[in-house]
Order: C-alpha cells, then sequence, then structure tokens
C-alpha cells in the first residue's frame, strides 16, 4: 500500500470542486486517510516549489496558491502515484486527455 500527497488548489476549491474529484478517487478504489483544508503562506510556498522559486515563472505560481484555500489531502491505494497521474492527467491543461481532472 502506498501513500501520496494531493493538493486541491485555489481553483479547484473556489470553483466548488473537491467533492467531484474526490469521488474520481474513491471511484477508483483509493482512499483519502487525511484531509485538511488551509492556506498556504509564501513561505510554505518557497517549501513546496523550491526547485522552481528561481524560474522566472515562480512569481506567479506563489501569487496562485497563496491566492485562497487549499485541501491537502493523504490518498492511499495500490500503486496509487501512478493512479493519482493517471486521473488528473498532463500537467498542462492543454495536453490533458479528456476524461482527466485537468482534460475536463
Amino acid at each position: 500500500m502506498e501513500r501520496t500527497l494531493v493538493l486541491l488548489k485555489p481553483d479547484c476549491v473556489q470553483r466548488r470542486l473537491m467533492g467531484q474529484v474526490l469521488g474520481r478517487f474513491e471511484n477508483k478504489g483509493l482512499n483519502v486517510i487525511a484531509m485538511k483544508m488551509m492556506r498556504v503562506t509564501p513561505d510554505l510556498a518557497k517549501q513546496h516549489y523550491a526547485e522552481h522559486v528561481s524560474k522566472p515563472f515562480y512569481p506567479g505560481l506563489e501569487e496562485f496558491i497563496t491566492g485562497g484555500p487549499i485541501v491537502a489531502m493523504v490518498v492511499e491505494g495500490l500503486e496509487v502515484i501512478r493512479v493519482v497521474r493517471e486521473i488528473l492527467g498532463a500537467t498542462s491543461g492543454l495536453k490533458a486527455a479528456a476524461g482527466t481532472i485537468r482534460g475536463d
């Protein structure tokens, strides 16, 4: 059994899509074992996105992730990392397949 961290970002929370996203994970046999709604501070954003801090897009990323509440959750299941990536789709919404969270 594996575990992974999943963040439902401010746009998901603002659009009230949390239940739909959780349903997709549960429909694939995954279990949400911990969940917390929180606000990301600039310091936490810098820690989480440390590899991006020096990149030109980072200020916009920090503004986005600190701009509203997020839902942080620990998801558990067999091959959970692979399954979560499959459910989410490609990082770029433009490249994400239909039927994935980012593609729909």
